[in-house]
């Protein structure tokens, strides 16, 4: 397994450092900082803090997703689906989560709300081309490599 090595700040002292559920998991929790559980009406997104900043080093990237229990169980999951932090963001590490349930549902303080994962990218030099090379594909859109 690759590591490396992640600077985190807590802005606030009770702030909760990510943790790995598990030896081979990918993504570290996070977890809600709040006094009070955050009440998220049906269909509407709440930002929740997690009261910490990371310095990503150049060449990675943190995204954000889901964590699988809360979006089943309660239709809770990261608004913009996957969140991207930048190595050159420096602010709090915050988490939109979206109520995909009829219900209303709340997030309590500490409360695992996302899964933190830190990536590899490459960054594109954009090349304009008048012509792009052939594929049996070709421009088959939506649905066209099998059913939906």
């Amino acid at each position: 397994m690759n590591k490396i090595n992640l600077k985190v700040k807590k802005l606030v002292p009770e702030a909760k450092l990510p943790a790995y559920g598990s030896a081979f998991a990918a993504g570290a929790d996070l977890y809600a900082l709040t006094e009070h559980p955050v009440r998220i009406g049906p269909r509407e997104t709440a930002v929740i803090h997690t009261g910490l900043a990371v310095e990503i080093p150049e060449g990675y990237m943190g995204l954000i997703f889901a964590r699988s229990g809360l979006a089943t169980k309660k239709g809770l999951a990261p608004a913009n689906k996957v969140g991207v932090i930048d190595s050159d963001y420096r602010g709090e590490i915050r988490v939109a989560l979206h109520n995909h349930s009829k219900y209303e549902q709340s997030v309590e303080p500490y409360e695992r709300v996302a899964q933190f994962v830190v990536a590899p990218y490459f960054a594109a030099e954009w090349e304009e081309v008048d012509a792009l090379g052939d594929t049996d594909r070709g421009a088959g859109g939506f649905g066209s490599t099998g059913s939906l």
